[in-house]
């Protein structure tokens, strides 16, 4: 996803609004780096609540994490999380977040970080990825989702 483009509609996506609370900031006063992390996995939590798909993070590890921060977040401030799934292969699954934080003290709505992840699916007790269960595979893409690898 292009940080600066907008969403897509038709995408697998979720939104998630926080607010900055004060165990989220550091002695530098903004967000803590993992706060950011911790908005992403609450909004990928979301996302595969809606798709009634709770199995999906006993097995999903992830495989690769990029993180770009933009601007800082602080105590207090309403934060905008969304969550797209771009990709779906026979293995892994590839996702890109955005985080916004909102006006806040006269400051405008600003992109605060930005990136991707990859999920691999692992089954209960193996050591390697297997092919993502048909139902997992069929409620992703039934929202929009496509690409296999």
């Amino acid at each position: 996803m292009n940080p600066l483009q907008s969403l897509p509609g038709t995408a697998t996506t979720a939104t998630l609004e926080r607010t900055i609370e004060w165990v989220d900031t550091d002695a530098a006063g903004h967000q803590h780096n993992s706060a950011v992390l911790r908005f992403v996995e609450a909004c990928e939590a979301k996302l595969f609540r809606d798709l009634d798909l709770p199995e999906y993070f006993p097995l999903a590890p992830r495989v690769r994490h990029e993180l770009n921060y933009r601007a800082k977040l602080y105590f207090g401030q309403q934060v905008t999380t969304t969550v797209v799934v771009e990709k779906i292969g026979r293995t892994s699954m590839t996702f890109s977040f955005e985080v916004w934080g909102e006006e806040f003290r006269g400051e405008p709505r600003a992109l605060a970080a930005h990136g991707s992840f990859v999920t691999a699916h692992v089954a209960q007790g193996a050591t390697a990825a297997s092919p993502w269960p048909a139902e997992l595979t069929a409620k992703v893409t039934a929202r929009g989702v496509s690409g296999r690898d």
